[in-house]
């Protein structure tokens, strides 16, 4: 047997992929599943996108380029966020990558260290912590918790952070439990986090998917910009629909982009050309498509929330953005392990154990609404006749 270095005992995974394993075997049985485990979009990539990806490839798109993106990507980028995050950026400050994981990964590894600290969300998504710990630092989770909206508690926050804290993860809206962070949370974290000198790392690859009031990221607020503390993780994946291309990218000071692109050589090389011809037609492009995949999910939205909180023992508080739900199976008498598997079960439903994603994750169940009303109500119909029959 091949002998692995220590480190990967100390690398996690997301479990979503292991259940859908499980619900393909059952599948592969004949039993009939609803899958409400993967986050991804249920709708197709939009046509202009598409055919953009296809142009580029007849125009001879099908070589190597530039480790840190290409130029007119980059130019795209900056040109949108940057009017959205109230600040110049230059393309120079921009990175792509083959999804938006890798900036996760190589900005932890680029500035955290062991005997260093990072605080992330927890519950939250699991990859946080995973990388992390991969890296040798400490994970310090700051508690989500549902009272508060899943949202931050400033002082608990507070006192979490320490001379040996390098960096703060953020993400609103929030995976698992869709909630989003105010002005007011950001305003206090922004003030710790100058006055500790800390960078932040801010995931908004939801930006685009929220319901109520307005996103509002820490970059726009002094001292915080992406030429000084901000990292601002982002995508195409959920805005587009274009989970299968793989296409993320970074906007962060020039000089640790220089950094993480030096990652980038030693790891990918560069970022599938004809997939990032088809990032500047979605930025460029009509939106549309944009807010009728919202508005889908709000309606889904509505019917899960409703049909979760007249289930015996359940209750779920409604989710500001992303398409998840949260809810609370504490009532269920329950763990969100046993939950998860008798779901699967007796119902042939397919959600996520809130445990997944942190240790303040438990009492809860992750569903991802990214499935036809149809086939949500189903579910639901399913879960309660499995509860009664309990």
């Amino acid at each position: 047997m091949i002998k692995l270095a220590e480190r990967m005992s100390r690398l996690g995974t997301e479990s979503a992929f292991e259940v859908l394993a499980k619900a393909k075997a059952l599948e592969a049985q004949g039993r009939e599943v609803i899958h409400l485990e993967i986050g991804e979009p249920d709708f197709d990539t939009p046509p202009h996108i598409v055919e953009a990806a296809c142009r580029a490839l007849r125009n001879g798109a099908t070589h190597y380029t530039n480790a840190q993106g290409i130029p007119e990507l980059r130019e795209a980028i900056a040109e949108h966020l940057g009017p959205a995050r109230n600040q110049a950026i230059d393309p120079a400050q921009v990175v792509v990558t083959p999804g938006a994981k890798p900036i996760m990964f190589f900005v932890i590894l680029a500035l955290a260290e062991p005997g260093t600290e990072v605080i992330y969300p927890n519950p939250g998504f699991p990859i946080y912590e995973s990388m992390i710990n991969f890296v040798g630092a400490k994970p310090v989770p700051i508690p989500l918790r549902e009272e508060k909206g899943f949202r931050f508690d400033i002082d608990e926050f507070r006192d979490l952070v320490t001379d040996r804290t390098r960096l703060v993860i953020l993400n609103s809206p929030q995976n698992p439990t869709g909630g989003a962070l105010e002005m007011s949370d950001l305003e206090a974290i922004a003030d710790i986090c100058r006055e500790r000198d800390i960078p932040v790392l801010s995931d908004e690859v939801y930006e685009h998917i929220l319901y109520d009031g307005e996103f509002h990221s820490i970059a726009t607020l002094p001292g915080m910009s992406c030429s000084e503390r901000t990292i601002i993780l982002h995508g195409f994946s959920k805005t587009y629909a274009m989970t299968g291309w793989r296409l993320g990218y970074g906007v962060m000071p020039k000089d640790l982009a220089t950094h993480i692109t030096r990652l980038m050589v030693n790891s990918n090389s560069c970022t599938n050309a004809a997939t990032q011809y088809a990032g500047i037609e979605a930025l460029r492009g009509p939106q549309d498509s944009v807010k009728v995949m919202v508005d889908a999910f709000r309606q889904r939205r509505d019917v899960i929330v409703k049909g979760l909180n007249e289930l015996p023992g359940v209750r779920c508080v409604m989710p500001a953005g992303a398409f998840y739900v949260f809810p609370n199976i504490t009532g269920t008498g329950m763990t969100s392990a046993q939950c998860e598997s008798f779901f699967m079960d007796k119902a042939g439903v397919a959600c996520l154990s809130g445990a997944a994603f942190g240790q303040y994750g438990e009492g809860y169940l992750r569903l991802s609404y990214a499935n036809s009303i149809e086939n949500i109500q189903k579910a639901l119909d399913r879960m309660a006749s499995a509860l009664a029959s309990r």
